[in-house]
C-alpha cells in the first residue's frame, strides 16, 4: 500500500520566525538583487521576502528602505525582529535602543538590550532593562529570572535568591523552573545542601515535567552532575536510569549515563556563571513556549540564549527542532550539525539530522551517518528503524527487511521495540510481494499491539487487496476506522473492503468521506471511481479517474486508470464470502 508523507508547515504572523541560516542559492541570489528606487518599493519587497521566509533578502531590502527613511517606525521593528530571528544580534542592538519604548516590540527590544548588557557583564544595567508597566506573563517571567542572574553576577547573591524565593506565578510549571534556578544559584555559591534540597523538590514535580519536558531534562542533567561533583555517582546513575524510564523517547539521559559509567563525563555544571544562568533561563522559557502559536517568541528567546552561550548544544538542538517543524530542513540540518560529538544531545541530534537529510533527498548521506552512529551505539533499534524507513523510501525493500532482521533475530533484542520493528519488516516483505513472510510478521505485531489502528489497517487492507479472508479483513479496518475516523487512508481501506465484498452503496458512501479527507490522493480517487462505476454512476466514475490521473499516480497504476477511462470496468461478479 502506497501512502504519501505529509509535511506540516507552521506559518508565522507578521514576521519570520526562522531564518538563522540561508542556502547558497539564496546567498547567490542576494548578490544580484535589484536595487529599489523608492522607500515603498524597498519596504514592500522586504515585507514580501520576510513573509516568504527569505530572511537575508528581507534584511537587504529593509536596509535599503532605512536609507530612504532612517527613523521609519514601520520598518525599524520589522528589521530588528528579522535580525534577531536570523541570529544577527549585534546589528539588532542599536535598533533595540531606538525601539525600547515602542509598545509593539518593546519586550523584544528590551530583551536584546538586557542580553547585550549581560554578555558585557554590565549586570545592574541588565537587571533593570525589563522594568516597564503593563507587562504580560512572559515579560514578568523573563524579568524575574534574568534579573536574578544579573543580581548574582553583580555579587548580590542574597538578593538573587530572595528575588526567586519571593516570586510567584499562577502557571503550573512555574515552581519547577523557580526551584531549578534556585538550585543552580545555590550550587554556584557553594551552598551544596540548599542546592540539593531544591534539586530534589524540582525533580519530584513530575506533573510539571510533562508540561515543560525540555526544562525538566536540563534539571535532571544538572542534578546528576551535582551528585557527581559531590561523590554520589551511584545516585547520579540511578537518577538518570529513572528518567530514562519516564522519558523513553529521549536519549540524553541514556547517553549521559553511559558517559558517566565509562568515566568520560568531566563533571562540568551546565551553568558556570551568571551569563550562562541568564542564557539557561531564556532557553527554559523559550523551549517551554515552543509549541503551536508560540514558535515566534520561542525562536527569539532561543537565538538570544545562543548569543550568550554560542556553544550551547541544547540551544542548537532546540533551534534545529523548531526549524524542522517549520518545514526548514536545510536550516535544521546546519543547526543539528553544530551539536558536539561529546554532548548527551549528539545521538538525538544525529537521528534528527539524518531524518531531515532523508526528507531533503540526501538519503545516501543519511544512511552513511546512521551507519556510523550505529557502530558506536549499544542500543541500535531506533537507528535500524530509521535506516529501514530510508531504504523503503528508496524502494530498496530487500535492504530494509535485511537490516530489520539484524535486530529482530537477535536473542537479546529490545522487546519494547519488537512490535514496531516487526510491523516495519512486514511492510517491507509485503512490498516485495513475499506475503508468506509478511503475514506472520503482521500477525505477530498485532498480537503485541492488538489495538494499533495502523497495523489493523495495513493488514486488513493487504488482505482485502488480495481478496483474502475478507470478513476478517473488514473487521480489522472497521476497528481501525472507529479509532481513527479522520484518517483518510484508513477510511479508504474500509470503503475498499465494502467494494471487494460487493457492497457498492456502502463503498461509495465511505470512499466519498475518504476523498474529502485526502482529496489529493490518486489511489483514493481511483477507488471511488471504481465504486461509482459499480454503483451505475459512470459519469462520476470517469470524473474520479481523471482526478486520480491529475494527482500523479505511480506509473503502473496510471496505465490501469487510463485503461479504465478507455474501456470502463469489466463486469466482475460480486464477491460472496471469502476467497
Amino acid at each position: 500500500m502506497s501512502q504519501k508523507t505529509v509535511r506540516t508547515f507552521l506559518a508565522s504572523a507578521g514576521f519570520v520566525i526562522l531564518a538563522g541560516l540561508t542556502s547558497p542559492a539564496w546567498a547567490n541570489a542576494q548578490k544580484i538583487l535589484p536595487q529599489a528606487d523608492s522607500f515603498s518599493g524597498a519596504w514592500l519587497a522586504g515585507y514580501v521576502a520576510n513573509n516568504d521566509s527569505n530572511t537575508d533578502i528581507a534584511i537587504n531590502y529593509f536596509r535599503q528602505a532605512l536609507k530612504y527613511e532612517p527613523d521609519n517606525q514601520l520598518v525599524l521593528p520589522d528589521m530588528m525582529l528579522t535580525l534577531l530571528s536570523a541570529g544577527q544580534f549585534d546589528e539588532a542592538v542599536p535598533l533595540a535602543r531606538q525601539l525600547r519604548d515602542n509598545v509593539n516590540v518593546r519586550r523584544f527590544a528590551r530583551l536584546v538590550l538586557a542580553a547585550d548588557a549581560m554578555r558585557r557583564q554590565r549586570y545592574m544595567q541588565a537587571a533593570t532593562s525589563f522594568h516597564f508597566q503593563d507587562t504580560e506573563v512572559m515579560d514578568e517571567l523573563t524579568a524575574t529570572f534574568f534579573s536574578a542572574w544579573a543580581d548574582f553576577g553583580a555579587g548580590n547573591r542574597q538578593k538573587a535568591v530572595e528575588r526567586l524565593e519571593k516570586s510567584a506565578n499562577g502557571l503550573e510549571w512555574y515552581n519547577l523552573l523557580r526551584l531549578y534556578h534556585l538550585a543552580l544559584l545555590h550550587d554556584l555559591a557553594g551552598e551544596k545542601q540548599q542546592a540539593a534540597t531544591c534539586f530534589e523538590q524540582a525533580v519530584a514535580d513530575e506533573k510539571s515535567s510533562t508540561i515543560t519536558p525540555d526544562t525538566y531534562e536540563r534539571l535532571v542533567i544538572s542534578y546528576a552532575i551535582h551528585l557527581l561533583q559531590n561523590k554520589q555517582k551511584p545516585e547520579a546513575i540511578a537518577l538518570l536510569q529513572n528518567s530514562e524510564k519516564k522519558f523513553s523517547g529521549r536519549k540524553t539521559f541514556y547517553e549521559l549515563r553511559q558517559q558517566i559509567e565509562r568515566g568520560e563525563q568531566q563533571q562540568q555544571p551546565l551553568v558556570k556563571n551568571a551569563v550562562e544562568g541568564g542564557a539557561e533561563a531564556l532557553y527554559n522559557l523559550g523551549s517551554t513556549i515552543n509549541r503551536a502559536g508560540g514558535e515566534a517568541y520561542a525562536y527569539f528567546y532561543l537565538q538570544t540564549a545562543r548569543t550568550l552561550t554560542p556553544g550551547n548544544d541544547a540551544v542548537h538542538y532546540q533551534l534545529a527542532e523548531t526549524s524542522a517543524k517549520a518545514g526548514k530542513p536545510q536550516q535544521a540540518i546546519a543547526l543539528y550539525q553544530k551539536v558536539s560529538r561529546q554532548s548527551p544531545y549528539f545521538y538525538d541530534a544525529t537521528i534528527r539530522l539524518a531524518l531531515n537529510e532523508s526528507q531533503s533527498g540526501a538519503q545516501e548521506s543519511a544512511i552513511r551517518r546512521l551507519e556510523k552512529l550505529r557502530r558506536h551505539s549499544r542500543d541500535d533499534s531506533q537507528i535500524v528503524s530509521l535506516l529501514a524507513s530510508i531504504y523503503m523510501q528508496l524502494e530498496q525493500f530487500d535492504k530494509a527487511a535485511k537490516i530489520l532482521g539484524t535486530v529482530l533475530d537477535q536473542p537479546s533484542r529490545n522487546e519494547q521495540d519488537y512490535g514496531s520493528l516487526l510491523f516495519q519488516r512486514a511492510i517491507a516483505y509485503e512490498r516485495l510481494q513475499q506475503w508468506n513472510k509478511a503475514e506472520p510478521d503482521f500477525r505477530k505485531a498485532l498480537e503485541i499491539s492488538p489495538r494499533n489502528p495502523q497495523i489493523l489497517n495495513y493488514l486488513g487492507y493487504s488482505l482485502i487487496d488480495r481478496d483474502m479472508k475478507l470478513d476478517e479483513a473488514l473487521d480489522m479496518v472497521q476497528k481501525a476506522a472507529h479509532m481513527m475516523p479522520r484518517d483518510g487512508y484508513i477510511i479508504d481501506s474500509l470503503g475498499w473492503a465494502y467494494y471487494k465484498l460487493g457492497r457498492y452503496t456502502e463503498a461509495v458512501n465511505v470512499l466519498e468521506k475518504a476523498v474529502k479527507l485526502r482529496p489529493q490522493d490518486a489511489a483514493i480517487n481511483d477507488h471511488l471511481g471504481d465504486a461509482y462505476w459499480k454503483a451505475e454512476r459512470k459519469l462520476e466514475a470517469t470524473f474520479q479517474w481523471k482526478h486520480a490521473i491529475a494527482n500523479e499516480p505511480e506509473a503502473e497504476e496510471l496505465a490501469k486508470i487510463r485503461n479504465k477511462l478507455a474501456y470502463g470496468l469489466k463486469d466482475i461478479p460480486s464477491v460472496n464470502g471469502q476467497k
